[in-house]
């Protein structure tokens, strides 16, 4: 028998065989995505929610097609009408309460026709394309439909972890009892059900909805055919009237017999074994004869001769058998079908029964073969195999899913981190540490005082007139070799580079990391600063002159600005650094009293400096100072070391020494 939904071979992959060689192994691995196509168990959860709990798009849907056919019957219907916008807006809006209040209002004896007739409308509307065809695998006839509803629905909300009463019980030949604490969703379930089976089995039913005594959530609904039906009679009619008139069928029933132990009084058919297999070939067995080879491709075990005594002899060996195409048929819909299961055999009647399932991928397996549900007895664990493994099947795309969005999440703040730790490196490139870290995290930067600060400033001698006798790009060149070298030494020497104007440097020490040794440090990198003009030339082959001045004392320190803030140094002490900068001369590095006073507080330290005139000294400097006069640092020579060793090396002996302390 063709499959009720057979969908052409061109447009449908079948499931390959378990026995395929590895290289043409097509089965889904577990990172291939499936067809969009594919019948999966989320489709079938979507229909069966369709009639038990619909959503408000699919009643808003539904209530527009009744509206439209029933609106001159029913004129207060339009009012069932809701706006989408509000569907949208309210995600947790109860449409369907809404639509039981409003026709109770209008009219309560009708309420009950209209609700059947909005859930007709909504099978109608909604239930197309792989929805219908999710509905269609639960059985080939009515019966089969509800039993497959029952078995199915109790998977689902195992699935789901549901706890709610809500369920369907097959009761027998053409009854249904439904639980739901909401007698809506009861009436609607009735138009669904008459829907369902004029789409999917071509059958008119009346079908009488009745509480269950006892239990106000149950609802009993009773199945019956309508005897003047306008449409043709057609197999499945034939099937609805066995399955649900059984009283009208006029075949004997078998007589009662006595129990015995015999096998020869064993009275059962075959049919009832073998009903899937009878469903396929029984049309064609009249005509090809009985033999299983002509029906049955023997794939396991390998070799096996297809003798009555060699079949036997291998009860305790897995077979795996393939559905073979009846002789002159050219279409059959479970061509390549597999079935693994073991042959018993069976001494009494001396027979071989081969009890097997069928090997499938999932419920689109089950339906490309011409297979249903309900053709899977219930006590086959086949059955929850394939349930369950489509929800595995979700579980492991979404498993997969979050796997990829917790890699580009990863990737992603990895990328974050390696921007935030440029934007720290920039910022400790621009300010001091503590301060830089303070901007990062968005924290106020309060100005604050600093007690004995050495300030450096410098500057080139005749700037000016180099840059008259030089291109832009000259002088930006020049200044760019001589303050590398100058960058290097603040780090050399832990100092903080306070800012750059033109051909002025300026750096300071004893701001964040004030030591005794503050003002060591900076005249160490004034001598270096010296030295290192002298191996700078300018454009036109002269030697770089620079001129020094050093100061300590009190300074006021913030951060100025908004955008592109800088960390700036205010105080009379700054502008009195400055002006021992223009006191100084060429090549010279012009110390105030109280950078001297440091200098030579600490013993270990030998500072060559040469006291100048008073009248060098800046007007603005506080009389409060005992020394009235400045000097000129000359050099700095280590005690431990050879007069002979170079700058060099006697201010890398000061800065071990210091490192030690």
């Amino acid at each position: 028998m063709a499959c009720p939904f057979f969908r052409r071979s061109d447009s449908l992959t079948r499931q390959p065989s378990v026995c395929a060689e590895a290289s043409n192994n097509t089965w889904l691995l577990e990172d291939e995505e499936q067809p969009d196509d594919a019948l999966t168990l989320t489709h079938l959860q979507m229909a069966i929610q369709l009639l038990t709990a619909p959503s408000n798009a699919d009643l808003n849907t539904a209530v527009t097609a009744l509206i439209a056919k029933y609106s001159q019957s029913w004129p207060k219907i339009s009012k069932l009408r809701i706006d989408l916008g509000t569907l949208k807006s309210v995600p947790n809006y109860d449409y369907l309460a809404d639509i039981q209040d409003i026709l109770l209002e209008m009219d309560e004896s009708s309420a009950s026709e209209i609700l059947v007739l909005l859930g007709e409308e909504l099978i109608t509307s909604c239930c197309t394309g792989i929805i219908e065809r999710a509905f269609r695998c639960l059985g080939t006839d009515l019966q089969e439909f509800l039993g497959s509803l029952d078995g199915v629905y109790d998977v689902l909300k195992l699935q789901e972890e549901d706890v709610t009463d809500t369920g369907f019980v097959c009761a027998g030949d053409g009854e249904l009892i439904f639980t739901s604490e909401r007698p809506v969703i009861a009436w609607l379930l009735l138009g669904s059900l008459k829907a369902l089976t004029r789409m999917l089995y071509n059958v008119q039913v009346n079908i009488k909805i009745e509480p269950v005594e006892g239990d106000s959530r149950r609802y009993r609904y009773l199945f019956s055919l309508v005897k003047e039906y306008s449409g043709g009679v057609t197999s499945a009619t034939v099937q609805q009237r066995s399955a649900l008139e059984p009283a009208k069928v006029t075949a004997a029933m078998p007589t009662q017999r006595n129990n015995s132990s015999k096998a020869a009084d064993l009275a059962m058919n075959s049919h009832t074994f073998c009903r899937g297999f009878s469903k396929l070939y029984k049309p064609h067995m009249a005509e090809h004869g009985c033999r299983a080879i002509t029906y049955f491709d023997f794939k396991r075990p390998k070799g096996l001769t297809l003798k009555f005594r060699d079949i036997a002899r291998r009860t305790y060996t897995p077979f795996l058998i393939a559905l073979k195409c009846p002789p002159n048929v050219s279409e059959f819909s479970a061509k390549g079908l597999e079935i693994k299961g073991q042959m018993v055999h069976c001494p009494e009647s001396n027979s071989l029964l081969f009890m097997g399932s069928p090997f499938l991928d999932g419920l689109d397996g089950l339906t490309c073969n011409g297979l249903f549900i309900s053709d899977i007895p219930l006590h086959d664990a086949t059955r929850e195999v394939i349930l369950v493994g489509e929800q595995a099947r979700a579980q492991d795309g979404l498993r997969r899913r979050m796997d990829k969005l917790k890699s580009s999440i990863e990737e992603a703040n990895a990328a974050v981190a390696k921007e935030r730790k440029k934007n720290v490196s920039l910022l400790h490139l621009i300010f001091p540490a503590e301060i830089a870290e303070r901007l990062w995290l968005g924290a106020s930067i309060d100005a604050k005082t600093y007690p004995d600060v050495t300030i450096l400033f410098s500057d080139i001698v005749g700037f000016t007139s180099i840059c008259s006798r030089a291109t832009p790009f000259m002088v930006i060149s020049m200044l760019e070799s001589l303050y590398k070298d100058f960058d290097e030494f603040c780090d050399l020497f832990d100092v903080y580079k306070v800012e750059t104007i033109g051909d002025a440097y300026c750096v300071a020490s004893g701001l964040h990391r004030a030591s005794i040794y503050d003002a060591h440090k900076v005249a160490w990198m004034a001598l270096k600063m010296i030295v290192a003009c002298g191996k700078h030339i300018t454009h036109d082959d002269q030697e770089i002159q620079m001129r020094i001045g050093l100061h300590t004392g009190t300074v006021l320190a913030g951060v100025v600005g908004r955008k592109m803030p800088r960390y700036c140094l205010f105080g009379h002490n700054v502008t009195i650094a400055n002006k021992f900068e223009s006191g100084s001369e060429a090549c010279k590095i012009n110390v105030s009293p109280t950078t001297k006073d440091w200098l030579v507080k600490y013993p270990g330290f030998e500072f060559e400096l040469q006291p100048r005139d008073p009248s060098c000294l800046p007007k603005e400097f506080p009389d409060t100072s005992g020394d009235k006069t400045c000097y000129f640092l000359e050099g700095y020579r280590h005690p431990t070391l050879s007069p002979q060793a170079s700058l060099v090396e006697h201010i890398s002996e000061a800065l071990k020494s210091i490192s030690e302390q």
